[in-house]
């Protein structure tokens, strides 16, 4: 699947009755492995996904920013220079005006703009369709403003708007990877220092994603909690993050703790240990090693991160269960949402049909499959 990019232009021009400038297209993303590590300032392994969100735009002259979502049918107005926040939550529009906000911020002279979105991330699932969005929004903006700048401050650019103008404590990952994408590989990156290495996905593996139907919006569940859990456990540690801790200090430290800011210690530091080994198994396929990994992370974010839930648990058991998966766990933030699972390519057929029939039975859900493949991340061209 795809956005299709004719069909977006076609809509913008009858919308605005002017054909585009620019065409801006920003990949979600599924995480491999290293969960809730990032605004830890540590490291993760994950990899933009064949499902986006484009942007087509033209410029105004006038300082204002007219926002269409096709896929919800709904329209925004605002002022470059006046970017109001909503009183509670307004999708979409959030998002949009959240991203001119974080430029506007920064001084960057901005133009006006007509903007028309469509995407076929489906939202809530866990997949970064918000970071998808605020890419491509920043990619469509600075070029219709002729603004040069590189993939990883307009990352940093756009988890500022999620962080301060939407209210949702997230790390760097998702808009990173949305900007820095390689086909057919993960990204292992740094969440502290912002390096990315391309990380080879070995050959004769499919990334098999599995919507449990269990959505979310991440500013009305407890992840902004969990991110303060983090940074307690780490002052009453007397380190600047938990990437600056071992697991031996930890454990003869643990007392010191409360129980629960303990295992999430605990959870981010084995989780930042096994992205490193995660890395290694995959530029040697490793199999046993990946699947290893991948179920000990999912225990981990169930039991010291607690942000799983019966029905994901469910997809990871099931999965487990199934011929032709070599690893599978959730992915995301957690509270809902998807699992990701790496099955041999021969075996996707039986997986989709033994996997979504058993989690009917045993939850009444219908789950949806998407079968990915690793992406280029943001691109923006002239219409």
């Amino acid at each position: 699947m795809s956005v299709n990019i004719e069909s977006l232009k076609s809509e913008f021009e009858r919308t605005y009755s002017c054909p585009p400038e620019v065409v801006s297209e920003a990949p979600g993303r599924v995480n491999l492995i290293g969960e809730h590590t990032d605004y830890n300032d540590g490291f993760v392994l994950p990899a933009a996904i064949d499902r986006s969100v484009a942007i087509a735009a033209a410029g105004r002259g006038d300082g204002i920013i007219r926002a269409k979502s096709l896929d919800y049918d709904q329209l925004d107005e605002f002022g470059v220079e006046r970017v109001h926040r909503f009183r509670g939550s307004r999708g979409w529009r959030d998002y949009v005006r959240g991203v001119v906000w974080a430029l506007q911020d920064e001084h960057l002279p901005l133009r006006g703009a007509d903007i028309a979105i469509a995407g076929d991330i489906p939202p809530g699932a866990g997949l970064s369709s918000s970071a998808a969005v605020e890419m491509a929004v920043a990619g469509a903006m600075t070029r219709l403003s002729a603004l040069d700048i590189d993939g990883k401050k307009l990352a940093r650019l756009c988890q500022r708007a999620e962080n301060l103008f939407v209210g949702v404590q997230c790390g760097i990952m998702d808009q990173l990877t949305s900007a820095l994408g390689e086909q057919d590989h993960a990204l292992l990156i740094d969440c502290r220092s912002l390096d990315a290495e391309p990380v080879p996905l070995p050959a004769g593996i499919s990334i098999v994603i599995v919507d449990s139907k269990v959505p979310r919006n991440l500013a009305d569940t407890p992840y902004n909690r969990r991110r303060e859990e983090c940074a307690e456990a780490s002052s009453l540690l007397g380190v600047a993050s938990l990437r600056d801790m071992d697991l031996a200090t930890l454990e003869a430290t643990r007392y010191a703790l409360p129980n629960a800011l303990y295992r999430r210690a605990r959870h981010v530091i084995t989780e930042n240990a096994r992205v490193s080994a995660m890395a290694d198994a995959l530029r040697t396929g490793d199999r046993s090693t990946i699947g290893r990994l991948m179920r000990d992370s999912h225990e981990s974010l169930r039991a010291d991160f607690e942000v799983s839930n019966p029905e994901l648990d469910t997809l990871v058991a099931l999965a487990s269960e199934t011929k032709g998966v070599i690893g599978t766990r959730m992915t995301g933030a957690g509270f809902g949402g998807c699992t990701v699972n790496l099955v041999e390519c021969d075996s996707v057929s039986s997986f989709e049909q033994t996997v979504l029939a058993g989690y009917s039975r045993q939850t009444g859900l219908n789950a949806e499959v998407h079968l990915c493949r690793a992406s280029n991340g943001l691109r923006v061209t002239d219409a």
